[in-house]
């Protein structure tokens, strides 16, 4: 059985959470979905996974909605549920970062397709920053991109007030896994004053689907929030796991590997999927 791995967000007023959060839970129980589906004042945020003709299904569904018609969705194939359960939940935000700002709802920055991207981030004037947490970048990230060092993405006002100025530094580029970070990291800077700010249509995860490798300016795998931990060129599944000690990813080529978070050694790791 081959089962579709679906992410997919959108920033829209939606006032009736509670309902449709009912609605929700029961289609994707009635279909077999697993996976995360967040519900906020803000919209809507999600990983999903199901076999393809319920996934079909409950994807028109969603889309039949006025408020998810055009809904962009990334897609990938899996042997298994990457997912063991299904959760729709209700949260103040769909990413966490702030919970007093109106963001994407009223103002984002400049998409870039991913076939724009390499001149982009080649352009010296222009600074690339990688939007996600450090765990993250250190497994994979773009040429010149900077690297925050956040624990969590609640962190990024800090660090752009404390090493970005809307003065001098007057294009930036940004990107992250699904785009959805960015959405809100671009807001943000525009709020700050910051007048050229650019992001990466469909994030990390687009680039990667679209991008040849021969042309791609990406740099090793893209940890993902499922149990396939990290993908490469097309999507597919890397070769990290999550150590068993603290859950940082490793790579797990070779009979052992050592996590350079708490030093744990992962004996015999596998990376079957």
């Amino acid at each position: 059985m081959t089962v579709f791995v679906c992410a997919f967000y959108k920033f829209v007023e939606i006032a009736d959470c509670a309902s449709l959060q009912a609605s929700l839970l029961a289609r994707c129980e009635q279909g077999g979905v697993k996976g995360t589906i967040l519900l906020a004042r803000e919209g809507i945020n999600a990983t999903i996974s199901a076999p393809d003709e319920a996934m079909t299904v409950f994807l028109s569904d969603l889309r039949s909605d006025e408020r998810f018609t055009g809904l962009t969705v990334k897609q990938a194939t899996a042997p298994n549920h990457p997912f063991q359960r299904l959760k729709v939940k209700v949260k103040r935000e769909i990413i966490a970062f702030d919970p007093s700002a109106d963001g994407p709802l009223t103002e984002v920055g400049t998409y870039v397709k991913p076939r724009d991207w390499n001149a982009l981030i080649a352009d010296p004037d222009v600074i690339v920053i990688d939007t996600r947490n450090a765990y993250e970048v250190a497994i994979g990230t773009f040429e010149r991109a900077l690297d925050p060092k956040t624990a969590a993405f609640s962190d990024f006002p800090a660090y752009a007030k404390a090493n970005l100025d809307p003065q001098r530094d007057k294009k930036i580029a940004m990107f992250c896994t699904g785009g959805i970070r960015c959405e809100k990291a671009s807001a943000h800077l525009i709020q700050m004053g910051f007048g050229e700010v650019y992001h990466l249509d469909g994030g990390i995860l687009n680039y990667l689907e679209v991008i040849p490798p021969k042309q791609s300016l990406w740099h090793g795998e893209c940890f993902v929030f499922d149990e396939r931990v990290s993908v490469t060129h097309g999507n597919t599944p890397g070769t990290h796991v999550l150590c068993s000690d603290c859950g940082f990813p490793i790579s797990a080529n070779g009979a052992e590997a050592r996590c350079e978070n708490c030093d744990a050694l992962q004996k015999h790791a596998s990376h079957e999927r």
